[in-house]
């Protein structure tokens, strides 16, 4: 639709470019980041039912966040809490727990004797394993339910409105207000 100025000196909305389709707002819109939201939070309730079934009662969704920031080759306290957007104390916290339930251990910095740096241990490493498995079953879930082609579609179009910074582990912190 363009603004044009007819012979009458009246603007007015000309509609008449056939085949372009126009944005409408049907007033939902407040509903794509609940909906958005909810298909996330489904996946990790999901994921977290399915986790204590195979032996990972205790684990949260702040805990896999946080496994995560520790990564493979570990990482200080510090680091865990700049990955996950929050305070070196609030990030020392969600790794005393997950050392008390067993999911990583503080180890010497071989580099610098002064630093400790958290590692996961095999109970961490089994949790990501198996949640990474548990998110391919869910995947294959939605693809039978929405179609492979939906599916694709969809997670193509995410990917073409999502810039690829928004790819962070720091969505506790960002939710906290940190």
């Amino acid at each position: 639709m363009d603004n044009v100025v007819d012979d009458k000196k009246v603007n007015q909305v000309d509609d008449s470019r056939k085949g372009v389709e126009e944005p409408e707002s049907d007033g939902r819109g407040y509903e794509l980041p609940l909906l958005l939201f909810a298909g996330f939070r489904t996946l990790i309730d999901r994921l977290h039912a399915e986790l204590a079934r195979q032996g990972h009662p205790d684990a949260r969704p702040a805990h896999g966040f946080a496994m995560q920031a520790i990564g493979m080759r570990g990482a200080s306290a510090s680091e865990v809490g700049r990955r996950l957007g929050v305070s070196k104390q609030a990030a020392g916290k969600t790794i005393d727990r997950l050392i008390a339930l067993g999911y990583a251990a503080r180890t010497d910095d071989p580099a610098d004797a002064r630093r400790k740096l958290v590692r996961l241990t095999p109970h961490g490493i089994d949790a990501l394993a198996r949640s990474a498995a548990i998110f391919e079953e869910l995947h294959a879930e939605w693809a039978r339910q929405l179609g492979t082609r939906r599916l694709r579609a969809m997670e193509d179009d995410l990917r073409a409105v999502v810039p690829p910074e928004a790819f962070r582990l720091d969505a506790a912190g960002w939710m906290g207000g940190s």
